[in-house]
């Protein structure tokens, strides 16, 4: 897409890509070079992929568990994933976790596929007992905007919201095990303002009736429309920032400068797709799916969003079913050089002959586990016809589409 938009001229333009300025951006500097994306500084332990941006692919997190030898995992920290379900060849890791960690914790608030071999579990509040700020999809959005919403109901006496969670283990592996969860907070308040050049002053006068407040409260004054936590309290519904602007000068940090559309790294990749296109296709390849009442594995242990169009069903084209000899709402065989499973057949054509999708993210059926609505219609784990060895070059990333397959009736 970003392409396209450069090749079209529509790059930083109206009416064409545009890039959001959050409440809590870095304020607007001048065009400069600066470091590039990072690939391939060092690799990882077992199969020497490439780290991109600092990380690893998660198709690496078996091996590197398993493998012994200086450097392997012996401890994780999993905060709100699930990547038994996510994550390719889910057995083997599921076997990982279960028998060769020293130690694993889980901040989750259920005890699902992954959370089930944690040592401890961490459930932070549920969402009416939790403030929100949202860091993510302020960056994503189409129009400026900025909206703070405190926890609606307090907390139960002596219960720890997300943030003194997070804090307390920091403090854990840190070896900190008698400082306060606010150290946390006013370390980072203090490294904010050095890195700024702000005055050390600001610290003081920093407003919030907890350390993730005033660790808002900082970044909003910090940052380009130099509001406060107080402004945002007093407008419960949002303020308006304004219509986003061309600004790809002030946020491009390449090496060189300009727009780099073709990296080196990518460039030597070429041939390899070059020679890929002139390959066969299969005759049938997967694709994923996502519904609009879950995502990822996320959800479907909530009664509500559970059944209805929210199902784990294997779609297929009319002339594919017809040619394979499989019935609507029939149960058929999915089978990959990673492995096979099981779903009911839908007979759609909202999917091209030649490709049939199955949604991810399902597969709840595992033991020791407490997802009772979940289990009730666990559905099939995709990733099980993935055994992790088809990996995109460059980054070591599962490739989870056009998976060559083969489906018939389930006998």
């Amino acid at each position: 897409m970003d392409v396209l938009n450069i090749l079209t001229g529509n790059l930083d333009r109206p009416g064409g890509a545009l890039f959001p300025l959050s409440a809590t951006a870095r304020a607007p500097r001048a065009a400069a070079p600066g470091k590039g994306f990072a690939l391939g500084r060092w690799a990882s332990r077992v199969s020497g992929h490439p780290e991109a941006k600092g990380e690893l692919p998660t198709a690496a997190l078996a091996e590197e568990i398993e493998t012994p030898g200086e450097g392997r995992i012996r401890a994780l920290v999993v905060l709100a994933a699930n990547p038994v379900l996510s994550a390719p060849d889910g057995d083997r890791l599921d076997a990982a976790l279960a028998g060769r960690l020293d130690f694993m914790v889980s901040v989750d608030p259920y005890l699902n596929e992954t959370s089930r071999h944690a040592d401890v579990v961490l459930p932070p509040p549920p969402p009416s007992q939790s403030a929100h700020f949202d860091f993510a999809f302020n960056s994503f959005a189409v129009h400026n905007q900025v909206r703070y919403t405190p926890a609606p109901v307090p907390l139960e006496d002596g219960r720890m919201d997300e943030s003194e969670i997070h804090a307390r283990l920091i403090l854990a592996v840190s070896g900190m095990h008698g400082a306060p969860p606010s150290a946390v907070d006013d370390l980072a308040i203090t490294t904010a303002i050095t890195r700024a050049g702000a005055p050390k002053e600001l610290a003081g006068e920093l407003t919030g009736e907890s350390g993730p407040e005033r660790r808002l409260d900082l970044m909003l004054r910090l940052g380009p429309y130099g509001l406060t936590l107080e402004e945002l309290l007093a407008h419960p519904h949002g303020i308006d920032l304004g219509p986003l602007k061309p600004r790809v000068p002030e946020i491009l940090r390449t090496r060189s400068g300009r727009i780099e559309l073709l990296p080196a790294a990518i460039a030597a990749d070429l041939p390899r797709l070059r020679r890929a296109l002139g390959e066969s296709p299969a005759p049938l390849v997967l694709v994923g799916r996502r519904h609009l009442r879950s995502n990822n594995s996320w959800m479907h242990n909530v009664g509500s969003l559970s059944g209805g169009s929210n199902v784990c069903t294997l779609q297929i084209h009319p002339d594919d079913a017809a040619r394979l000899g499989l019935v609507d709402g029939a149960t058929v065989r999915i089978e990959s050089a990673g492995g096979g499973v099981e779903a009911p057949a839908e007979i759609t054509d909202t999917v091209r002959s030649g490709v049939v999708s199955l949604p991810h993210g399902w597969g709840h059926s595992r033991p020791g586990t407490r997802m009772s609505v979940a289990a009730a219609h666990p559905g099939v784990n995709v990733n099980q016809l993935l055994d992790g060895t088809l990996l995109d070059p460059l980054s070591g990333t599962a490739v989870l589409n056009a998976i060559p397959v083969t489906v018939t009736p389930s006998p």
